[in-house]
């Protein structure tokens, strides 16, 4: 019998020359661009990740520098380039992804364990060879694992701030955002920012250890903290942003020029005082962290979203370390508020799901449906039940 014909919607790199499919990406030029910045800066190894700065599970398309260097738009995954070889590290649920997006400069490694990494650079990178990343772009438990996986081994892990990736991308890289950061409305959110300050002031206060000092890094814990909104990341009510809250101080790190007039106003209707939200330029924050920390304090915060690039500015003695901030814990209790609109958003919903199924009912059966036109018309009944018909930005926070 005729042998079945290979797929033609993945690569195929053992053929001469070898196949790629149109939804790959030629990733030549930017390897070699990535391998003269690398040369330059002494580095053997670079180790490229699908996260931003704030450990987002969604990040925006200026921070999706693995998909960039890659053409691997998965949520999930890890690259690194040495001056000879590039491998991608992903899990099951994309592989077929990377193979169709992928060009053959990249090896496909199917698991996403950093020990695999490690061994991985220990065969590619000699004794005496540098390995960097962006301290700004790991965990702390990442960098932490990454030491654990080279100790010993004569490579030397090395933090460089100037992100590599961002360099050779240069002006290509979509620019920072510029769309308002808005106050929600208290309707929607049950308690005002101040009482939710104090809140976690009670709590610094009543630790056994008094932290004199909340470290926020993740995004959705200062727009929770303060009511306030914006449209940084597709489908997310969040904007880049740090909060350094003290017992006596509230430091905000974000680009206030996109501040709107009504949330600056919110944020410093009591200055001066305890309940002044001093606004801070959004990169200025490590230094700041590291001026603070110089002093007689305790910084608490959340591991799971605070990079090594932060982490590493705080001497260990004055660190109190969780899991979660006490804001993150926080804001998993919704107050009655709360509670009232999550119940009201499911009635609303279930109005726009019963349409749907009647919708489905009808045009199923005569073949004028598929999943694509279904997933738009579920959208657009969802979006005709008030209050969706707000401005995108406002309907998703109402809804988070």
């Amino acid at each position: 019998p005729q042998a079945a014909s290979p797929r033609s919607d993945i690569r195929n790199c053992s053929t001469d020359p070898p196949y790629l499919p149109p939804t790959a990406t030629n990733t030549t030029a930017r390897l070699a661009a990535l391998r003269n910045a690398m040369r330059a800066h002494g580095v053997h190894a670079y180790i490229v990740p699908s996260t931003d700065a704030h450990m987002s599970e969604y990040i925006a398309q200026r921070d999706s520098r693995l998909a960039w260097m890659t053409g691997f738009t998965g949520s999930a995954g890890t690259g690194v380039v040495t001056q000879d070889k590039a491998a991608l590290w992903t899990d099951s649920r994309y592989w077929t992804q990377a193979e169709r997006q992928m060009d053959c400069n990249w090896e496909l490694q199917k698991t996403t364990w950093i020990e695999s990494i490690g061994l991985w650079l220990l065969e590619e990178v000699s004794v005496g060879g540098n390995i960097s990343l962006d301290p700004f772009l790991f965990s702390i438990d990442a960098w932490n694992s990454y030491s654990q996986a080279l100790h010993g081994s004569g490579r030397t892990l090395v933090p460089m701030e100037t992100n590599l990736v961002d360099e050779v991308w240069g002006d290509q890289r979509p620019p920072l955002p510029s769309s308002k950061i808005y106050s929600l409305p208290e309707e929607f959110t049950g308690s005002s920012w101040q009482e939710k300050v104090a809140g976690i002031r009670q709590q610094m206060e009543q630790h056994v250890r008094h932290p004199t000092a909340v470290l926020l890094s993740g995004l959705e814990e200062t727009a929770w903290l303060f009511n306030l909104r914006g449209d940084d990341i597709p489908y997310n009510p969040v904007f880049y942003s740090y909060t350094l809250l003290t017992n006596t101080s509230i430091s905000l790190f974000v680009d206030s020029g996109r501040l709107s007039v009504e949330a600056v106003g919110s944020l410093q209707a009591a200055c001066p005082g305890s309940l002044c939200v001093e606004l801070q330029e959004y990169g200025q924050v490590r230094d700041h962290l590291r001026r603070y920390a110089q002093g007689n304090v305790t910084i608490w915060l959340g591991t799971e979203y605070t990079t090594y690039g932060l982490y590493g500015v705080i001497p260990q003695e004055k660190l109190l370390e969780d899991s979660y901030s006490p804001v993150m814990t926080a804001k998993a209790v919704k107050n009655a508020k709360e509670q009232e609109l999550l119940r009201a958003a499911h009635v609303r919903d279930a109005v726009a799901v019963i349409q749907y199924l009647l919708w489905l009912e009808k045009m199923v059966p005569q073949g004028q449906v598929d999943e694509f036109s279904g997933a738009q018309h579920i959208d657009t009944l969802r979006q005709s039940v008030p209050p969706s018909q707000s401005p995108p930005a406002q309907c998703r926070s109402a809804r988070d």
